[in-house]
């Protein structure tokens, strides 16, 4: 059946054997799916959404009916206040950007307490490139915590936030292009209550970037105040094809829609671009998206373990707290090659070879495989990684188990092979 891929019965026959493996698995995903389909289905019908909701609103936007009603589904989903959902958000750094400059000004302190924030978040703090308008440029001063064994550091974290001057914190739920594990929404509560109760006035922030439906509770169900993501990821399910969001505390929600737009202005304006019923298709699929995600990187991981790739994190058996898959390839030869493989198996641009390039916002050449239907989807089966050592690939997506297992089985073909030929 899969010999048309090119695909060995060796690699066929360990399929067949890991996916039996991993039943129980799968099993306790379809029941997170199950939850969390809930809470959507009831927030379409709290909220009354009609066709008309769908309808394209030009111009300056004012009284999008459509947009204002799935902001409030967003809202009613996760647990907070207000939201901001817009086509107008272009990734998720942009509204990482957006929230930290609508939130900090000239004088105030943020503090990451995950460590080293991800890549393209270095140069919007300033911590590389040569912006002249990165967030210490503007007079934003910053501090940084580090993670001690895949947790949070609680004891200095404390301290810290005893002396004071804290405006924000900041904390990434997923590991990004370091080796760490990605934050589980237990350790994040356990971290906002501390500081919580020491100052209830100091901002928590949660970069949310493939989080989002992975376990049963969100970021401002445990305490945050505020957290941002892509659509290009979780919650647009592969059918959004632009745009970001910011969830939490309506008046910060507030503040960072004056970012976007003007100052008065907030929420009110913003034309829809006819997204809206991508939208809201969108955040309906997203739980079964996000099960069928996590069920291909579950597999990837016991896959590779199988065919003694060291350095698979998470372990196929590990909980997870986000879709990312990692593996150690450990040299710039194998890292090119998976990611070849992974773009063999992808439906848009198989025949497309990716080679490593310079990409704007990262210090290292990089290597992108990512054959979706929307390009930048991370949603969808792709995978990358910086050419540096460990040579680390970082892997996320599969819209559907079925397509993203045989991604994984061509790109494990695609290795062996050239390691056979060598």
């Amino acid at each position: 059946m899969y010999k048309e891929f090119g695909i060995s019965n060796k690699i066929i026959e360990v399929a067949n054997l890991v996916e039996e493996e991993l039943q129980p698995i799968f099993n306790e995903y379809e029941k997170t799916c199950m939850k969390s389909s809930m809470k959507v289905l009831k927030a379409f019908q709290d909220n009354k959404v009609s066709t008309t909701d769908f309808n394209e609103i030009t111009g300056y936007g004012y009284y999008d009916g459509g947009r204002e009603k799935l902001e409030k589904i967003y809202s009613q989903i996760f647990g907070a206040e207000d939201a901001l959902v817009r086509p107008q958000i272009m990734s998720g750094t942009h509204a990482l950007t957006l929230t930290l400059f609508g939130l900090l000004k000239y004088g105030d302190t943020m503090i990451s307490i995950s460590g080293e924030p991800y890549d393209t978040l270095k140069s919007v703090i300033g911590l590389s490139g040569d912006s002249e308008n990165s967030l210490i440029k503007h007079g934003i001063k910053y501090e940084q915590i580090e993670l001690i064994n895949n947790d949070f550091d609680y004891e200095k974290i404390v301290e810290r936030v005893k002396k004071g001057n804290i405006k924000l914190i900041e904390l990434q739920r997923s590991r990004g292009y370091s080796q760490r594990k990605s934050l589980n929404i237990d350790k994040i509560e356990k971290v906002i209550s501390k500081i919580k109760e020491i100052n209830k006035d100091i901002i928590i922030m949660v970069d949310n970037c493939y989080g989002e439906f992975v376990e049963d509770k969100e970021p401002t169900q445990v305490g945050a105040d505020i957290f941002v993501s892509s659509l290009m990821k979780n919650l647009g399910a592969g059918i959004a094809t632009s745009g970001g969001y910011v969830i939490g505390r309506k008046d910060l929600v507030h503040q960072v829609a004056e970012r976007l737009t003007a100052p008065c202005v907030g929420k009110e304006l913003g034309a829809n671009f006819n997204q809206m019923l991508s939208y809201y298709k969108g955040i309906f699929m997203a739980p079964s998206v996000v099960k069928s995600v996590l069920k291909t990187m579950t597999f990837a991981s016991r896959m590779l373990e199988k065919f003694g790739f060291e350095g698979v994190s998470p372990k196929y058996n590990e909980k997870r707290a986000d879709i990312i898959q990692t593996i150690e390839l450990k040299t710039e030869e194998k890292l090119v090659k998976f990611c070849q493989g992974v773009q063999k198996g992808s439906p848009i641009e198989s025949y497309v070879v990716p080679v490593p390039d310079e990409m704007p916002g990262y210090p290292h050449k990089e290597i992108m495989a990512g054959g979706s239907f929307t390009p930048g989807a991370t949603i969808e089966l792709s995978c990358d990684g910086p050419l540096c050592e460990p040579y680390t690939a970082y892997m996320q997506g599969g819209l559907t188990y079925e397509y993203g297992k045989i991604g994984i089985m061509m790109a494990i073909e695609n290795m062996l092979k050239e390691e056979e030929e060598e």
